[in-house]
């Protein structure tokens, strides 16, 4: 289906509509309404964050490190949002050039990539902290957490390349006035690929991953008979759960759109075209909503701490990463200890290996079932 000049644009995490010459319409009134709320939050929000981490900080945990990170994508990505402010309250098109035009949305699309990527990490971290408590001690170092920083930075700066590659700054139809607005040289492929893409290696991928982290620290967890969740972990999944709730529509409508485009229907590809330029700007409030998560997670410190109230939160979630990567380290000693202890009454030698020990279980379950009821076993 041909990509028509009038279509409402699209991004990976900014809002751009065309505003109808004179008036500015619905959208561009609820477009203009978000980003001036998420400027207005989360530009300040996010500096506060980074001051935060960079003075109150004294030890930093890796999901601090993390959580700067995040901050600074998500405060230069707000720095857009004045463009697009006067883009839409103008009525004077796109007036910063072809070159701001494919910059602003491939910026925005790297926030996007970074942010997500960056969740996956405090996830790992996470998994790595509970299930494997000697190798997250061995891993956690400023070297390998560098390495793992400009892997993410890089990924995303190469994900978001086809951003500025279907972006172009153009004239309407019979028009004067110049739109930066999505261009696919009329190719139902080049439309495809770019909203099947952001989908898969933005949406499906990394949540695939920190599923698979997080169901496997709760079971981790479950089986030890260990409960107790902290406020690390707690942070993380508000951040997980924020940002699926904000971005999980826009790549629904990426999805409807590569239905529709894919067989020919054109009802199901103008639904996608009306609802993307609202899912859009949903999407970049992302951008603000963390430093406001902060505020509540870290509230209890408010009184106590004053401005320094996050700094405190962040420390926590450091004291919280040993004590879980001690107590986890400590449970699997404990077995190794425990299980020594059955193999030399049983007159087994015990290695620490998985299938040592399911020999000497197997062999010996009589006997073992009689001693476990007399030996500690935490």
């Amino acid at each position: 289906m041909a990509n028509s000049t009038l279509q409402p644009p699209s991004s990976s995490s900014s809002s751009s509509f065309t505003p109808p010459g004179g008036s500015i319409s619905v959208s561009a009134q609820v477009g203009i309404a978000i980003l001036t709320l998420a400027f207005i939050l989360g530009f300040p929000g996010n500096l506060f964050v980074v001051w935060s981490v960079l003075c109150r900080v004294r030890k930093r945990s890796v999901t601090c490190i993390l959580v700067l990170n995040l901050a600074l994508a998500d405060a230069f990505v707000l720095l857009s949002a004045p463009l697009f402010l006067r883009y839409l309250a103008g009525g004077r098109g796109w007036e910063f050039g072809s070159a701001a035009c494919k910059l602003v949305h491939y910026l925005s699309s790297v926030n996007m990539y970074v942010s997500i990527y960056l969740i996956c990490l405090m996830s790992m971290d996470r998994w790595l902290a509970v299930t494997k408590p000697f190798l997250s001690q061995r891993m956690r170092t400023k070297r390998s957490l560098l390495a793992l920083l400009m892997g993410v930075w890089m990924l995303a700066f190469i994900f978001s390349l086809p951003m500025p590659f279907y972006r172009s700054n153009l004239k309407k139809p019979n028009g004067t006035l110049k739109f930066c607005i999505p261009y696919h040289w009329k190719s139902v492929g080049h439309e495809a690929f770019q909203y099947l893409f952001e989908t898969i290696m933005g949406c499906l991928v990394p949540f695939t991953l920190i599923n698979t982290c997080y169901s496997s620290v709760i079971c981790r967890l479950q089986s030890a008979r260990f409960h107790r969740r902290s406020q690390g972990s707690c942070l993380i999944l508000m951040i997980i759960c924020t940002f699926a709730v904000f971005w999980l529509p826009y790549h629904i409508v990426n999805l409807i759109q590569v239905t529709g485009l894919l067989q020919g229907k054109a009802s199901v590809i103008d639904a996608a075209k009306t609802a993307r330029p609202n899912v859009t700007a949903f999407a970049y409030f992302s951008s603000a909503a963390n430093p406001i998560l902060y505020v509540f997670a870290g509230s209890s410190h408010i009184r106590q701490a004053g401005l320094s109230f996050m700094g405190k939160l962040f420390e926590g979630t450091y004291s919280e990463s040993r004590t879980t990567s001690t107590r986890s380290g400590r449970m699997s000693s404990s077995s190794n200890t425990v299980l020594q202890s059955l193999s030399v009454k049983l007159g087994k030698p015990f290695k620490g290996k998985n299938k040592n020990m399911s020999s000497v279980v197997g062999q010996n379950e009589p006997e073992l079932k009689t001693l476990a009821s007399v030996e500690p076993l935490d």
